[in-house]
């Protein structure tokens, strides 16, 4: 552990969660990380959440059943995020939770961290900055993307790494059970964006979230620019329901893809058909070339100048795709800014 316990200490019992769908590729490693947590495995409970995986995700959960480390595999119908957590929750001991990801990988000494923060800085919640990582070429190249702050802006899990601070939201978090009795279920309307939507609420119950410098983990990015196109295609577009339930959620650099978009698509519009258009248009598309060439060039010292004409894709991809989800969220759920309910199941627990 990064703290050993006092002979007469008693540690709090952790409940780890991990929701998961078709994750063959990439779950052999995550469970081997969590499996090889140095928290006392008399103190550690891990449940797998499956959303009716098509691959070989379950047999391979199953191979990890029985070890020194109780795990469960559980069953997810509603197959998102939200809908995963909940079942897990509602099967819970823990006093801490900590929320895991199919696809990343965490330090040995990742639960034992997250603990000794809570107890000894008195936080709610708890992550680390994350380190994005890629299996392939195209992957690793996306995987610098997402950690530049041209790509993702002032996320501060993916670009700041050598200070602890409170955050907004934090990655693969542990929370305190107080808090999330407190809190309530996810959200189960949310297919993406879960994250942020639940933070602020536990934020608006006046919970502290910590960004800890020495809490690990890897990510692995999406392996091609397609995937990364419909991942953040659908963050773009669920945030706008996260507007209209918690318009204060919001920051200013959120609404810049699609501001970014809308302008790059009327300025065309008006370019068919006007010289100022076209000025409009040149002005618009030759800034945001000027600046992803710029970023990318920039980025690209970290890997190789190779890298360059993808990283302009990938940079690209991010802010189109978010852009363009983001848009069409606004139409689709046009007539929901006065519903800001939660779908969400009860959380009660299981009897001893």
């Amino acid at each position: 552990m990064s703290r050993p316990p006092r002979p007469d200490e008693v540690l709090p019992f952790v409940s780890l969660i991990m929701p998961v769908r078709n994750e063959g590729k990439f779950i052999t490693e995550c469970l081997d990380a969590v499996m090889g947590q140095d928290y006392p495995p008399d103190r550690l409970e891990v449940f797998i959440v499956d959303g009716m995986s098509t691959d070989s995700t379950p047999g391979i959960v199953r191979s990890y059943e029985g070890r020194q480390i109780p795990l469960r595999l559980l069953e997810n119908p509603g197959k998102i995020v939200p809908k995963g957590m909940n079942v897990a929750l509602a099967e819970t001991k823990g006093e801490i939770i900590v929320r895991v990801d199919g696809h990343c990988k965490i330090a040995p000494d990742y639960v034992s961290r997250c603990v000794d923060h809570i107890r000894t800085d008195h936080v709610d919640g708890v992550g680390g900055p994350v380190r994005t990582m890629g299996g392939t070429g195209t992957a690793r190249v996306i995987a610098l993307a997402m950690s530049s702050p041209f790509g993702v802006g002032g996320s501060a899990f993916r670009t700041v790494t050598d200070r602890t601070m409170l955050a907004d939201t934090v990655p693969f978090p542990a929370y305190t059970r107080s808090i999330i009795d407190r809190a309530g279920p996810y959200d189960e309307e949310l297919v993406r964006n879960q994250d942020d939507e639940y933070n602020y609420r536990l934020r608006k119950l006046g919970a502290r979230i910590l960004l800890a410098a020495d809490i690990r983990s890897e990510y692995y990015s999406r392996s091609s620019i397609g995937s990364l196109w419909r991942q953040y295609y659908q963050y773009g577009y669920w945030k706008v329901r996260v507007l209209q339930k918690h318009p204060r959620q919001m920051k200013m650099r959120q609404f810049v893809p699609a501001a970014f978009v809308a302008s790059l698509a009327v300025a065309l519009a008006a370019a068919l058909w006007s010289v100022p258009g076209m000025d409009a248009l040149l002005v618009i598309g030759g800034s945001y070339i000027a600046a992803n060439l710029c970023a990318a060039f920039l980025t690209a010292r970290r890997g190789s100048m190779a890298d360059v004409p993808l990283l302009i894709v990938a940079f690209a991809t991010l802010h189109i795709s978010y852009g363009l989800g983001f848009l069409v969220g606004l139409v689709k759920f046009r007539g929901r800014w006065q519903d800001r309910s939660h779908a969400r199941q009860s959380l009660s627990q299981p009897s001893p």
